[in-house]
């Protein structure tokens, strides 16, 4: 975890927040900071997931083109954009899953 955090520039913060919340302790930030905190980590995630599949693509393009020199930015940048890439839907995936697990809890 420590090195997805590291790649992704994760907010320590936000993650203890959120091992917290699952474990059911109380924390001393507010709810909604702590919310919005996990929110723009996620959105800024995606926004690097994308410049990674869009830069891919750049380099399929001059590779294409014969523009490159080297053909290993290619491979370094599909690498990359991959990496990326199913980190993000992972944690879409557990998003989705504790969201119908939340949904069916009976109140």
């Amino acid at each position: 975890m420590d090195r997805i955090q590291k790649v992704y520039g994760i907010d320590t913060e936000a993650v203890k927040a959120l091992q917290n919340f699952s474990e059911g302790k109380t924390v001393g930030k507010d709810n909604q900071d702590m919310f919005s905190s996990l929110l723009n980590n996620a959105i800024n995630n995606i926004n690097t997931t994308n410049a990674y599949l869009s830069n891919a693509e750049n380099e399929k393009i001059k590779f294409a083109l014969g523009e490159t020199e080297n053909p290993h930015d290619l491979t370094i940048a599909l690498q990359k954009a991959s990496t990326a890439l199913q980190y993000t839907v992972a944690v879409r995936d557990k998003f989705l899953e504790a969201y119908k697990e939340i949904m069916n809890m009976q109140i």
